[in-house]
C-alpha cells in the first residue's frame, strides 16, 4: 500500500526582505500562544477569576516556554554553540558560517516544560489570587493545545524527523535529506528552493529523489497523539470531579505528554550531535522518563498542605 506516501518540499516562510522570513514555524507558535490564551480566558470567566491576571500570565508564559525551550535545546541537544556561536543561542539570528536571520529554530520540549513550571512558580509570587498548584492544573491544558500547532511546525520545517521506514506512512523529506548547499550545487540552480523544486519535479533529477528514503512522519504522529491528550485533559476539567483535585490534572498532563513522546521517540532520528543511546533508550527517552514518575506522584499521592486552592 502506497497511497499515503508522499514527498514533502514546502515553502517553510514568506520572504520579506533581504534575508528575513515570516516562518510557517513561527507562525505556528504565534497560534498556539493565541489559542491557549482564548482558552485560558475561558477558565478564568468559568471560575470566576478577574481577568487582570491572564496578561500577566501570558507574558510569563510565553517568556518560559522561550526561554527554556531554547535552552533546553542548547543544554540538552546543541552544547556546541556555547562557544561556536553564543549568541545565536539568545537571537534570532545565525552568525556562523554566515549571517541568518533563522527565527527561533532548536526548541526542547523538555526544557520547555520545565521552564513553564519555573515561569509559574515566579508568577505566583507575585500574583497570590490561587495556589501554584491551581495555576499548573490549568495552564497544562492550553499547553497541551499548543504541543499540537509545534509539531505541525516541526513537519512544516522537516525537522525532528523519523528514521527509515517502507511502512505505508512514509514521507521523502528533500530538505532535510539534502541542505540548501548542495541542493544548488546538484542541480546547478539557484536559488535554494528552485533547486528543491527541480530535485522534486524535474525528471532530469530522479536519482537525486530517489536518494531519499521515505521516513516516519513523526511529528505528525506525536501531533495527532497530542490532540488527544488536550481533548482528555478538557472533558476532565469540564466534566469530572477530578478537577477539583489538586494536582491531578498536571499530573496527568505530565504522564501523558511524556508517555507520547516515549514511543514516539522509537521511530524518530536522534536530535543533535550530543544523545544518549544506552539501554536502547535515546536522551528524549531518558528525559522523559522523570516527568512521567512526577506525573504519578502529582496523581495518586501529592496531598494538599494548605487550605488555599
Amino acid at each position: 500500500m502506497h497511497l499515503l506516501k508522499f514527498d514533502w518540499n514546502p515553502i517553510t516562510g514568506i520572504d520579506i526582505v533581504g534575508n528575513f522570513k515570516l516562518h510557517f514555524y513561527s507562525m505556528m507558535w504565534i497560534t498556539a500562544f493565541l489559542i491557549g490564551w482564548y482558552i485560558m480566558k475561558y477558565i478564568f470567566t468559568r471560575e470566576k477569576v478577574k481577568l487582570e491576571y491572564l496578561d500577566p500570565l501570558f507574558i510569563y508564559t510565553v517568556l518560559a516556554t522561550m526561554i527554556g525551550a531554547r535552552l533546553g535545546h542548547v543544554l540538552f541537544y546543541q552544547s556546541e554553540l556555547i562557544s561556536q556561536d553564543f549568541f545565536s543561542i539568545f537571537l534570532p539570528f545565525r552568525f556562523k558560517p554566515e549571517f541568518e536571520f533563522t527565527g527561533f529554530q532548536g526548541l526542547a520540549s523538555h526544557g520547555a516544560a520545565i521552564g513553564i513550571i519555573i515561569g509559574m512558580y515566579l508568577y505566583r509570587k507575585k500574583y497570590t489570587y490561587k495556589s501554584l498548584m491551581w495555576i499548573l492544573d490549568r495552564v497544562v491544558i492550553p499547553v497541551a493545545s499548543g504541543a499540537i500547532f509545534i509539531r505541525i511546525g516541526n513537519f512544516i520545517n522537516s525537522e525532528i524527523i523519523g528514521k527509515i521506514t517502507d511502512s505505508a506512512f512514509g514521507v521523502r523529506f528533500i530538505q532535510e535529506e539534502y541542505n540548501k548547499y548542495e541542493a544548488v550545487q546538484l542541480t546547478n540552480i539557484q536559488p535554494a528552493k528552485k533547486a528543491y523544486d527541480a530535485i522534486a519535479n524535474n525528471p532530469e533529477f530522479s536519482n537525486l529523489l530517489d536518494a531519499v528514503p521515505y521516513r516516519h512522519p513523526a511529528q505528525l504522529y506525536e501531533s495527532f497523539c497530542y490532540i488527544f491528550v488536550f481533548l482528555i485533559l478538557w472533558y476532565i476539567y469540564k466534566k469530572t470531579s477530578k478537577a477539583n483535585q489538586l494536582g491531578f490534572l498536571f499530573g496527568l498532563f505530565l504522564v501523558m505528554l511524556w508517555t507520547v513522546r516515549f514511543f514516539i521517540e522509537f521511530v524518530k532520528e536522534p536530535q543533535g550531535d550530543e544523545y544518549i543511546n544506552s539501554f536502547g533508550l535515546n536522551t528524549g527517552q531518558w528525559l522523559s522518563i522523570p516527568f512521567i514518575l512526577i506525573g504519578l506522584y502529582f496523581m495518586f499521592f501529592y496531598k494538599k498542605t494548605s487550605k488555599k486552592v
